[in-house]
C-alpha cells in the first residue's frame, strides 16, 4: 500500500512538471511577443505630429526644422535664407557621421554631446542668426523664436544602451526639461547606438519591410464628382531617365548650392537642372518628353538595390559617402498624369511654379508633410504603405505613388518654406483660404526589384530610395520634386481637357474616332483637328465621336469617360461589368468596375495628404488608380468596395509583419497546447491508477 501510493505520484510529478514547463515557457514567449509588438508603437508629440517608432535602427541626429518657421518672403531674401539652410543640412549630415564614428567605450554619452551636439548647435546657431540678419534686412522686422531651434539631440532606438543623464523624456521622445537627452541614451555616461542595417550601416533594416500579402485592405474610396467636376486627364510621357539624368542638387531647395540635396535624384523632362539652373536655363534647355511644349523637370530621389554593386557615386558625396549604396535602379514605368479637381473646374499653373510634395525628413521630422506611398501592381487598389517598403509576391512589381497639391495660393510660384504657396484640397476635394484648383500632378513608378529576403532579423537584397544619410533609409521619407514649365499653348489644353471631362496626351487611345479629328463635347458633329492622335469623343451628349463627323451617341463614350455609363451606356462600348474603359473609383462611380486593361484616368493617392491637411485621420492611405492583378494573383475587389482600414504609422500589427517576427508567439501558443494536453492526459492517468 504504502509502496504503491509512492509510485503514482513520481509519474504523476514527472508529467505535471512537464506540462507546467512546457505552459510557463509558452506564456513568456507569447508575453515577449506582446511587449515587443507594444514597444514598436509610434510616438506623439505634444502638438499631435505622429513621430515614428525607431524600431532597432541606430540612432540618428534629430534637428527642428527651421524652414517650417520662417515668415514669406522676397525672392532676393529667400536666395540668402536659402544658402543657410543648406548649411545647416550640411551641419546635421557631417554631425550623423561623426556620431556613426562613435566607440562604445566607457563615457560614449559625453563624448557624444561634447564631439557632437555641442559643435552642431553652435554651428545652427550661426546660421539662424544669420537668417534673422538677412530677414530683418529685408522686411524690416526680425523673426522670433528661431533661436530656440539650434539645439538638436540623439535619438537612440531601443537595442542601444543608455546614457546616464538626467532629463525627463517628453511624449514625442525628446527631452522636456534641459537637453541632457539622458533617458535617451546620449546624456550621460555608456550611450552608444546600435547598428542600424543596411549595407552601409544606416539602413533600412529588417522591420522596414512587410510582405505586402499580410496587409490589410486600407485605401478609401476618392471623393465623389460634383456638379461642375473637371473630370478629366493629360497624360505625358517623359522616359524613365533612360539617359540616366543624375545629380545631387536640389535647385527648389537649395538653389546654387552643390548637392544641396545629399542624394541622387533620378530627372524627366527638363534636361538642364541642377543647382546653378534658372527660370531662364530651364526655358532654354530641351526635354524629353513627347511633348516639346512641356519643359517641366519632374524629378524624384532614385531607388537602390543594395546587391554590394560600386555604382558610379561609391566615392562620391551624395553617394556611397553618404550611406546611399548599390545598384541604381531605372523605373520600368514612369506614368505621368494631370487629373481635374472633384468639385470645380481648374486654373492653369502659372509658368515656373515649383512643388515638392512629401518629406525626405520625415522621419525625424514626423509625418506632417509625409506623403509616401509604396504598393505592389495587383494591390494598389487596396494597400498602400507609407512607413513600410512592400515585398512583393512572384510576378508583381514595386510601385511608388505621387499625387501633388493641387491648390494654388494664385500668386506665388514658390515660398520660403516651399510649401505653403500651394496646399492639398480637403478631405472633399475642395481648396480652402481662398486658393485656386489647378490640374493635379500624379506621377506612378513602376520597378522591378529583387525580392528582399528576411532571415534571423536581417534583410538581404534590401532595397530604398536615396535619402538623406541620418534618416536611416526609412520609406516615410520618400518625396517627390515639380517645376513646371509647360508653354502657355500646352497648358490651355491641358486645362481645357481636364475641364471637360477628356482623356488626353500620351498613350491615350482615339475615342471611337478614326483618328482626324475630335467630336464636339456639346453635341453635333464632330470636327476639328486634333493634337492627339485621333481625338477625344463626346462626354455629355449625343455629340459626335472622334474622327470625321459624328458617328455615335455620347453614350457610349470609351476612356473611363464618366459620363458615359452614368447615362446609361458602357466605356468603350464594352460590357458594363468589365469596365475596361474606366479605371479604380472613377470606373465604379461610373457603374462599372475597373479593367484588367484599362487605361489610367485618375490617381487617389492624394486622398491621405487630404485628410492629413483637414485634420483627419492621416495614417489611412488613398490609392492610385487600381491596377490590373497579376496572372494567378489574389482575386481582387473593385476599387473603393473595399473596407477602408486604417495603416498604423509605424506598426502594422501582427498580421502585418513577417514570419521571422511572429514566430515567438506561434512557439509559445505550441508549447502552451501540449503543456494542457500532457496535464490532461497525466490527470487521466493517474485517476484511472
Amino acid at each position: 500500500m504504502t509502496g504503491g501510493t509512492r509510485r503514482r505520484p513520481r509519474a504523476a510529478r514527472r508529467s505535471t512538471v512537464a506540462a507546467i514547463a512546457l505552459m510557463v515557457g509558452g506564456a513568456g514567449l507569447i508575453a515577449v511577443n506582446t511587449y515587443a509588438s507594444a514597444s514598436e508603437t509610434n510616438e506623439t508629440n505634444q502638438s499631435g505630429t505622429t513621430r515614428l517608432a525607431a524600431g532597432a535602427a541606430g540612432s540618428t541626429v534629430d534637428c527642428p526644422e527651421v524652414a517650417d518657421s520662417l515668415p514669406e518672403l522676397s525672392e532676393k531674401a529667400l536666395a540668402g535664407v536659402s544658402d543657410e539652410l543648406a548649411a545647416m543640412d550640411t551641419q546635421v549630415t557631417d554631425a550623423y557621421q561623426r556620431l556613426t564614428r562613435m566607440g562604445t567605450a566607457p563615457g560614449a554619452g559625453e563624448k557624444v554631446k561634447g564631439e557632437v551636439l555641442d559643435p552642431l548647435e553652435k554651428s545652427r546657431a550661426e546660421s539662424i542668426g544669420r537668417i534673422t540678419d538677412s530677414i530683418g534686412k529685408s522686411t524690416g522686422e526680425r523673426p522670433s523664436g528661431l533661436d530656440d531651434l539650434a539645439a538638436c539631440e540623439v535619438r537612440t532606438a531601443p537595442g542601444g544602451t543608455t546614457g546616464n543623464g538626467s532629463g525627463d523624456t517628453g511624449a514625442d521622445g525628446k527631452d522636456s526639461g534641459d537637453k541632457g537627452s539622458g533617458d535617451q541614451g546620449t546624456g550621460g555616461d555608456g550611450g552608444t547606438p546600435p547598428a542600424a542595417g543596411g549595407e552601409n550601416g544606416n539602413g533600412p533594416e529588417a522591420t522596414d519591410f512587410v510582405d505586402i500579402r499580410t496587409v490589410r485592405p486600407n485605401v478609401n474610396r476618392a471623393p465623389e464628382a460634383r456638379s461642375g467636376a473637371s473630370r478629366g486627364s493629360f497624360s505625358v510621357d517623359c522616359g524613365m531617365n533612360e539617359n540616366k539624368n543624375y545629380n545631387t542638387d536640389n535647385v527648389i531647395v537649395a538653389p546654387g548650392v552643390t548637392n544641396g540635396a545629399h542624394h541622387t535624384h533620378d530627372y524627366v523632362g527638363n534636361q538642364d537642372v541642377n543647382a546653378f539652373s534658372n527660370n531662364d536655363t530651364f526655358a532654354a534647355a530641351g526635354t524629353s518628353c513627347d511633348k516639346k511644349g512641356d519643359k517641366s523637370s519632374y524629378y524624384w530621389p532614385v531607388m537602390r538595390v543594395q546587391d554590394g554593386t560600386q555604382e558610379f557615386d561609391q566615392n562620391n558625396d551624395g553617394g556611397g559617402k553618404e550611406g546611399n549604396v548599390g545598384k541604381i535602379l531605372t523605373a520600368k514605368q514612369a506614368e505621368i498624369k494631370y487629373v481635374g479637381s472633384p468639385t470645380s473646374k481648374v486654373v492653369g499653373m502659372p509658368k515656373f511654379l515649383r512643388i515638392i510634395t512629401g518629406d525626405a525628413k520625415a522621419f525625424t521630422n514626423g509625418t506632417a508633410n509625409a506623403n509616401a506611398h509604396f504598393s505592389c501592381t495587383g494591390f494598389e487598389d487596396k494597400v498602400q504603405l507609407t512607413d513600410r517598403y512592400p515585398i512583393c509576391p512572384k510576378g508583381s512589381d514595386v510601385v511608388r505613388s505621387f499625387a501633388f497639391q493641387s491648390c494654388w495660393d494664385g500668386q506665388n510660384t514658390d515660398s520660403a518654406n516651399h510649401r505653403s504657396h500651394v496646399a492639398f484640397a480637403d478631405a472633399n476635394g475642395n481648396c480652402a483660404g481662398g486658393f485656386k484648383a489647378i490640374p493635379q500632378l500624379t506621377m506612378r513608378l513602376v520597378y522591378s526589384v529583387p525580392t528582399p529576403v528576411i532571415a534571423n532579423g536581417q534583410v538581404k537584397n534590401a532595397y530604398a530610395v536615396d535619402g538623406f544619410p541620418e534618416q536611416l533609409h526609412k520609406p516615410i521619407n520618400d518625396h517627390d520634386d515639380f517645376i513646371s514649365v509647360m508653354d502657355q499653348n500646352l497648358m490651355n489644353q491641358v486645362v481645357d481637357c481636364l475641364n471637360k471631362g477628356r482623356n488626353c496626351g500620351a498613350g491615350t487611345p482615339p475615342e471611337n474616332g478614326n483618328g482626324a479629328g475630335k467630336g464636339d463635347d456639346d453635341g453635333g458633329k464632330g470636327n476639328g483637328e486634333s493634337d492627339d492622335k485621333g481625338g477625344q469623343g463626346d462626354n455629355d451628349g449625343k455629340g459626335g465621336n472622334d474622327g470625321k463627323g459624328g458617328n455615335g451617341k455620347g453614350d457610349t463614350g470609351n476612356g473611363g469617360a464618366t459620363e458615359a455609363p452614368a447615362k446609361g451606356g458602357t466605356p468603350n462600348g464594352q460590357d458594363e461589368a468589365k469596365g475596361s474603359g474606366g479605371f479604380g473609383d472613377e470606373a465604379v462611380k461610373s457603374g462599372g468596375t475597373a479593367g484588367a486593361d484599362a487605361p489610367r484616368t485618375e490617381s487617389t493617392v492624394a486622398s491621405e495628404a487630404q485628410r492629413a491637411q483637414s485634420g483627419a485621420n492621416p495614417g489611412t492611405s488613398a490609392s492610385p488608380s487600381a491596377v490590373s492583378r497579376p496572372e494567378g494573383g489574389e482575386d481582387q475587389e473593385p476599387a473603393g468596395s473595399v473596407n477602408p482600414a486604417p495603416q498604423a504609422e509605424g506598426s502594422q500589427g501582427s498580421l502585418a509583419e513577417t514570419g521571422s517576427q511572429l514566430w515567438p508567439a506561434a512557439a509559445g501558443a505550441l508549447m502552451l497546447c501540449a503543456g494542457l494536453v500532457v496535464l490532461l492526459r497525466s490527470r487521466r492517468h493517474t485517476a484511472r491508477r
